[in-house]
């Protein structure tokens, strides 16, 4: 009803900023809902990125793409990839080559390759070799494309 009444005396409900400027102001959680989205779909292209790696790795290894088995073989790099996210604060500019690229991608090979020691597998110097450059290439590759596509 004091919707009504106040359209009726003529006055504008959305306040002096659409009288002022003729537009109506954007709301509150519409500011941030653009980078929420980007940072869970680059969360998820990051966490894709890392089972990629795991499954190829399994499959060149024959050791098959069992969901157990690539659970079981990721855990430790999604472990790191997590970590790299809190420690960069990534989700504040997820897109970013740098600062939060480059620590996602170190993160995740360091501390995966860590927790593959602490927890009893392997870590050959070819594996880490490969592992830092399939996830630079992977997770700081799709943040280059998406950069070069958004201009």
């Amino acid at each position: 009803m004091l919707l009504l009444r106040t359209e009726a005396a003529g006055s504008d409900p959305f306040g002096s900023a659409r009288a002022a400027g003729g537009q109506v102001p954007p709301r509150r959680g519409a500011d941030t809902l653009a980078p929420m989205r980007s940072a869970w779909l680059a969360v998820l292209l990051d966490v894709c990125c890392v089972l990629v790696f795991v499954a190829v790795g399994r499959a060149s290894h024959t050791e098959g793409e069992t969901a157990a088995g690539i659970l079981s073989t990721g855990w430790p790099f999604l472990c790191g990839l997590a970590a790299g996210w809190v420690f960069s604060r990534a989700w504040r500019h997820p897109l970013a080559l740098r600062p939060a690229g480059l620590a996602v991608w170190l993160s995740t090979a360091a501390l995966g390759m860590v927790l593959r020691v602490v927890s009893g597998q392997g870590t050959a110097v070819a594996f880490v070799v490969v592992a830092l450059a399939f996830l630079g290439l992977f997770l700081l590759g799709w943040r280059l494309l998406a950069r070069l596509v958004s201009r």
